[in-house]
């Protein structure tokens, strides 16, 4: 990777702290440092304060910022169980939206974890699982941070530290933790880029081409779109660098080409199914209601303000810039060091330099297609109003998830600011070497000096003068870093408690009802709007039986993504009823209707539970179906005999 290196023998008025294609020298150790521990344990911590609210009652809470989102993910943690016990293909589902399905690829699914972890989800149950990986994600991406900076890039474990902590947990990735764990599990995107910068060793080409092919093979199976986002920084990385040093580029450009190549064959081999299933298999679609998050640009105010999950943060600021994503936030402190810190930096770091071009980059490309300043859009174009929004994946990009980059390369700038000040210098300045013994001899005015000359005095003093100075400048550089990243410790997430699903469902109450090839119909039926506690009947009782709906991103008639399933009658008139909460006149067709969604769903048992809109539902259904049968602690109609 492009590390900095000093020349001692260079002084500061000629030295450059530049990057070369090489490892800096590693420590030689065989084990863990005390201080790597340290880290790893206070990430840990970090890890399990970001979910503290969950675990006081983790079998009833979900996010309360995204809840839907956060019983989704509860849901892939039963799929993946799921599919390991039945030995069934984990690309798709027939549990969710039956009996047309759910393309599981084209979908977050986080394979990638869910089916590793499928022994501890059937120990543990999805709720415990999610919140335990929620947090391990969150400190496992610090974690490799930190390893990848300290072994890569500075020198100062302190430096690593810093840079790990807020690559793991800054407010726009704990923003994500309310619910969309598949954002938060980055702990793979520091060894890629990494091992991209390190493609170009002489010798190493297939080994590297392996290794980053395995990588990114597995990362796909976690989150593609974090993938896209790391593959077109390290782009703008690779540029930046043959821009700045065309020679050693040169030198290295075959053995990068080749193990670029190697790596992209042996990723090809692993996912070329996969990813064929994702856009071509059963529930597959093209694009996304037309491009519907193309207009979500960051906000300019959003880099400076405190986001909400922080302890300087305030919830009131979700009701104006909040109204898209919360990605940086960096609140006012971060934003002026890490501008003190790139003037220092960037004249004398080739680093230094290629993080101002992503920050630069990466933040104009997050703007949107209209600026937004202070919660409103203004008048002025922003760059996507060039972007058409029917691109192939290009359509279905979120603008301000680009500025997910800009968190990156603050976190990674962090780290080179206190390596700077852990050495001793002025950021962006070399040390200049101790003079050496015998250095004096050809100074001619030496011979004429004394113990006591005034001269040697004074510059004695200077030199401590100086000394001193560097030292109250190291310490103010110290404090302003930590200043700057106190406000930024996140708070809690928050959490809210929503209901148990019923005895009858957890008891297995509904097997007699539910035959194979016949599916359960829960009231209200699952969709992204309605039915989150009937979404998690299936995923607490390990997706036993299949539901119709769902919260999922799946194909309409003309074969472009919407979230959910296309509305049937009955389900329209489900959710009409549910909204007015007062009960429409119903008519034979509506009768009619019901009987022809329930055959198409092919139910054999309509099930309500308690609920908010419990009453004026069961006086609908009964309006519907006839009257209810009352069994445990649920109203059921069994309707096997009817489709």
């Amino acid at each position: 990777m492009a590390v900095p290196v000093v020349d001692p023998s260079l002084n500061s008025s000629s030295v450059e702290v530049d990057a070369v294609p090489a490892d800096p020298p590693r420590r030689p150790r065989r084990r863990p440092a005390r201080a790597d521990l340290l880290a790893l344990g206070a990430y840990a911590l970090l890890g399990v304060l970001v979910c503290l609210n969950y675990w006081g009652d983790v079998q009833h809470r979900v996010s309360s910022h995204l809840p839907t989102d956060h019983s989704w993910f509860e849901w892939l943690f039963a799929h993946g169980a799921y599919s390991v016990r039945h030995l069934e293909n984990p690309l798709f589902t027939a549990r969710q939206n039956a009996p047309d399905g759910v393309n599981m690829m084209a979908n977050t699914s986080l394979l990638g974890v869910t089916l590793p972890l499928a022994p501890l989800t059937m120990l543990l149950g999805p709720q415990v699982m999610y919140a335990l990986y929620l947090g391990a994600a969150l400190s496992a991406t610090a974690a490799t941070s930190y390893w990848t900076l300290s072994r890569h890039l500075v020198r100062s474990r302190g430096a690593a530290f810093v840079g790990g902590a807020f690559l793991g947990f800054a407010p726009g990735i704990v923003h994500h933790a309310n619910g969309q764990p598949n954002f938060v599990s980055n702990f793979l995107l520091p060894l890629i880029v990494s091992r991209v910068l390190r493609l170009g060793e002489p010798g190493r080409w297939r080994r590297n081409g392996v290794a980053l092919g395995l990588l990114v093979a597995y990362q796909i199976f976690i989150n593609e779109e974090m993938l896209l986002l790391t593959a077109l920084a390290c782009l703008v990385v690779v540029l930046a660098y043959a821009v700045q040093r065309p020679r050693e580029t040169r030198a290295r450009a075959g053995s990068f080409l080749a193990a670029i190549s190697v790596g992209g064959g042996v990723a090809l081999l692993l996912t070329a199914y996969p990813i064929w299933f994702q856009f071509n298999g059963p529930q597959s679609y093209r694009g996304l209601q037309g491009g519907v998050f193309h207009n979500w640009g960051e906000d300019l105010m959003a880099f400076v303000t405190f986001a909400r999950d922080t302890v300087a943060g305030d919830e009131a600021v979700e009701k104006t810039i909040g109204l898209t994503e919360q990605n940086t936030w960096f609140g006012w402190p971060l934003v002026l060091v890490a501008l003190a810190a790139l003037a220092l930096l960037v004249r004398r770091s080739v680093p230094a330099r290629i993080l101002a071009v992503l920050v630069v980059l990466f933040t104009i490309a997050s703007i949107g297609p209209v600026v937004r300043f202070d919660g409103a859009e203004t008048s002025v174009a922003g760059p996507w109003a060039y972007v058409p929004d029917d691109l192939p994946l290009v359509e279905m990009m979120m603008p301000t998830r680009l500025s997910l980059v800009v968190v990156a390369a603050v976190g990674v700038l962090l780290a080179l600011a206190w390596d700077a000040l852990s050495r001793g210098r002025r950021p962006g300045t070399a040390q200049v070497p101790a003079p050496r013994a015998g250095d004096h001899d050809n100074d001619p005015t030496d011979s004429e000096r004394t113990d006591d000359d005034p001269t040697d005095a004074a510059r004695t003093d200077a030199g401590r003068t100086g000394s001193g100075r560097r030292r109250a400048l190291r310490l103010a550089g110290y404090a302003a870093i930590v200043a700057a990243l106190l406000p930024l410790v996140p708070r809690p997430l928050p959490a809210q408690r929503t209901d148990p699903p019923p005895h009858f469902i957890t008891a297995g109450g509904w097997r007699p009802f539910v035959p194979a090839g016949r599916t359960l119909v829960p009231v209200p039926i699952p969709s992204n709007v309605h039915g989150l506690p009937t979404l998690r009947w299936s995923a607490l009782t390990g997706q036993e039986f299949p539901i119709p709906g769902g919260y999922f991103i799946g194909p309409n008639e003309l074969g472009e993504g919407v979230f959910g399933a296309p509305n049937r009658p009955t389900s329209t008139l489900i959710y009409a009823t549910m909204d007015r909460n007062e009960l429409p006149e119903i008519t034979a067709e509506n009768r009619r209707q019901a009987v022809e969604d329930l055959r198409f769903w092919r139910a054999s048992v309509v099930v309500l539970g308690a609920g908010p809109r419990e009453a004026v539902l069961r006086d609908l259904m009964t309006a519907l179906l006839g009257p209810p049968q009352r069994i445990d602690d649920v109203w059921l109609w069994d309707v096997r005999d009817r489709v």
